[in-house]
């Protein structure tokens, strides 16, 4: 895995950040059960991935009726 800085937090992330849209939520977007949810993020740590997208706008298109 490689890594980056986060722009000038001092932080250290990985280049790959899985997304969390499909992530149990009413989105219409192939949404994942928790099973291959946490197989995927089980996955994903173990490949040294450490930076995960929670972007609060999935959150924000749920409630807005959002169904892309």
């Amino acid at each position: 895995m490689k890594y980056r800085k986060l722009g000038n937090t001092g932080h250290i992330v990985s280049e790959v950040a899985p997304g969390t849209m499909q992530f149990g939520g009413k989105i219409n977007m192939g949404n994942l059960g928790q099973e291959d949810t946490t197989r995927l993020v089980k996955l994903a740590l173990d490949r040294g991935v450490n930076f995960i997208d929670t972007a609060d706008v999935y959150r924000l298109l749920m409630l807005a009726g959002d169904d892309r």
